[in-house]
């Protein structure tokens, strides 16, 4: 069993990678593997809405420069999967958004009913919008959320300095513990997987 940990702020060793290293070592406490993987500091592509990956079944973006696919490429074996992010204005980072919008539409079928989590760090505030704007397409994709004990948010400003953050902390380690008997359940010998999807229905309003 292993979870996927995407660490989306331009800083590979500062807050976000520390709430996610909390949350990594909970999981390996409770017998589950992780990996994190770091969305870099290149440029990335914002989806275009080219529609090739649609189009051409390819199951990755058509664009093929930079992180999104390589990132993509590790979902398969995933059995969990967690975003972690800084609050820039009130959201999460621009690039992590580029990535992961691009591959929740291009491989959006490796991350459904895959328990799901996001991580939200802030100096201050914003954090709970930016955690929201995080879960929304876990919930448009059918995986279910691992919860804590709140909202999964960590404060600081310098680099660790989260780590000072008993409460944040402790919510990492609930949230990994919640997310690790999630996944053991759902991979259990007694799991039933859920019944089948009706058709998607899209409803315009603009008729």
């Amino acid at each position: 069993m292993k979870v996927l940990l995407v660490n989306g702020s331009p800083r590979e060793r500062g807050n976000t990678a520390r709430a996610l290293k909390e949350v990594a070592d909970a999981l390996k406490a409770e017998g589950i593997e992780s990996e994190i993987a770091w969305i870099g500091v290149k440029p990335v592509r914002g989806c275009v809405a080219c529609g090739q990956c649609k189009q051409k079944s390819l199951g990755r973006c058509a664009f093929d420069d930079d992180v999104a696919n390589r990132i993509a490429e590790k979902l398969p074996e995933a059995d969990g999967i967690v975003l972690g992010s800084p609050t820039y204005y009130g959201q999460p980072s621009g690039a992590l958004l580029a990535i992961w919008q691009r591959i929740c539409f291009s491989a959006g079928a490796h991350i459904k009913e895959k328990p799901a989590a996001c991580v939200a760090v802030c100096r201050r505030g914003g954090s709970t919008a930016a955690f929201q704007c995080m879960n929304m397409p876990f919930e448009m994709l059918n995986a279910p959320l691992a919860t804590s004990q709140y909202w999964n948010v960590a404060f600081g400003r310098a680099e660790g300095e989260c780590a000072a953050d008993e409460e944040g902390m402790q919510t990492m380690r609930t949230l990994a513990r919640n997310m690790a008997w999630l996944i053991k359940n759902l991979r259990g010998p007694n799991s039933v997987p859920p019944s089948s999807q009706e058709q998607w229905r899209p409803t315009s309003f603009i008729r």
